[in-house]
């Protein structure tokens, strides 16, 4: 009953992450569109997130700051490989591709956590969890209609690889139990040292800083832009980072990243609320299939499996 509950927990927030992480996409085009660049919204979002989470994290804490030396080599790793790297990557990708392209690019991640996880870990995936696989990026591709107009760009295709390779160390290095950080300040603390490295980047010229204090749109009225900023810091991030960590450590890698698959639906739907960007009947259908894929997955996990597998650290030091 206690694994069950469990697993049910994890489940519950794993699709609060994903949906929370599905709202980026509304939120940061409301900032693009009025001048902002991608660098900086980036930076301003991790920013404004690790600043909501310093108190509850300091709480969490309790005075065993020891735990942060302990787990310094993680938290860089983490903030660098899981918060940082696959941020820029992706906003740099969109400024090449289209959207479906990239954030399809971006969820290849899932069959690299299968690879991770068969080859370094020895779980080999069952007959159930590969049909799985193939079911849930079948249905990913139909969701984002890619079919219908992909602008390919030889470097914005490397850019999405790359933001793969960070998307994958997010969903590997979440699922650190043993010696761990709590979920909220393991979140935290990559935020922060998320912000830190790529705001020196925008300071040295390497990320392109733009702001505009104006209006943005939402659903055809005019807003502040503190609002999408506030949402994208607190809600697509803040919060979509605390709850997904602790998603993966009740889940595992390989289950939490087929959820996370989730996000694309969410995207799409908001984006039809907020921006008017109606799905089609064909993303609809692939919407179901995604659906599909993620339950054979579940169907495929071994029980003999943890659901808190412990993923060795490939910096050598304890993850969060």
């Amino acid at each position: 009953m206690g694994n069950r509950r469990t697993g049910l927990l994890g489940l519950l927030l794993a699709v609060l992450s994903a949906a929370a992480f599905g709202t980026s996409g509304v939120f940061a085009a409301g900032l693009l569109d009025v001048g902002w660049s991608a660098g900086a919204a980036v930076v301003v979002r991790m920013g404004v997130a690790a600043l909501a989470l310093t108190v509850p994290a300091a709480l969490q804490l309790r005075g065993r700051w020891s735990l942060l030396r302990a787990n310094a080599g993680a938290v860089l790793a983490f903030g660098v490989l899981a918060v940082a790297l696959p941020q820029l990557a992706y906003f740099s990708a969109v400024a090449r591709l289209s959207v479906g392209v990239a954030l399809l690019l971006e969820y290849s991640a899932v069959l690299l956590v299968v690879l991770w996880t068969w080859a370094r870990l020895g779980h080999r995936p069952s007959a159930v969890t590969a049909a799985g696989v193939a079911v849930a990026i079948a249905g990913l591709v139909l969701v984002l209609d890619v079919a219908s107009g992909a602008e390919l760009d030889p470097v914005g295709v490397v850019w999405g690889l790359v933001a793969a390779l960070g998307l994958a160390a997010y969903f590997v290095l979440s699922a650190r139990t043993e010696g761990a950080l709590p979920p909220l300040v393991s979140a935290w603390a990559g935020l922060v040292v998320g912000a830190l490295l790529l705001g020196a980047a925008a300071l040295l010229g390497a990320v392109p800083w733009r702001t505009v204090a104006s209006d943005v749109e939402f659903a055809g009225r005019p807003t502040s832009w503190l609002v999408p900023v506030l949402g994208l810091s607190l809600l697509a991030a803040a919060f979509a980072y605390a709850s997904g960590i602790a998603a993966v450590r009740l889940l595992g890698s390989r289950l939490s990243s087929f959820v996370g698959l989730g996000e694309v639906l969410f995207a799409v739907v908001f984006a039809w609320l907020a921006l008017a960007q109606r799905p089609g009947t064909v993303q609809l259908v692939g919407g179901i299939v995604v659906l599909a894929g993620i339950v054979l997955v579940r169907l495929g996990e071994r029980p003999a499996e943890p659901a808190t597998a412990v993923v060795p650290d490939p910096v050598g030091a304890p993850v969060r």
